[in-house]
């Protein structure tokens, strides 16, 4: 099993200072092998990968707690056609609660409300 296969993934980020901010996130598969991942656009990990794209991943549990080591990894954020695809593939993985979280997501934000993101990790 990969990361991306994984119910939850640790998604860790770095501010200025280098102090590391964890969060739980839901991740899918992207086409290019990649750990797709789908936020808030104005969300501060967002702001953080804009800056550094270093980030380090872990698989967890629903309230973040690691199941397994973190590997180092870098994220990009997507353009709206790879966030378009990131959203497909989040609302296929999850399943219905997945379609709802996409839809609310568009239907409140937007579809410029929320952003893709793709992690490469170095295994």
């Amino acid at each position: 099993m990969t990361l991306a296969d994984a119910q939850y993934v640790l998604l860790t980020t770095y501010r200025k200072d280098g102090t590391p901010v964890p969060t739980p996130v839901w991740v899918a598969p992207t086409a290019d092998g990649r750990i797709g991942v789908w936020t808030v656009t104005d969300s501060g990990k967002v702001k953080r990968i804009r800056r550094s794209g270093a980030v380090e991943v872990a698989e967890c549990d629903r309230r973040g707690a690691p199941l397994g080591p973190a590997v180092p990894g870098t994220a990009e954020i997507l353009d709206a056609e790879g966030t378009r695809a990131v959203r497909r593939a989040v609302a296929r993985k999850y399943g219905l609660l997945g379609r709802i979280a996409v839809g609310s997501s568009r239907l409140f934000r937007g579809s410029r409300g929320s952003t893709g993101l793709a992690v490469a990790v170095q295994e």
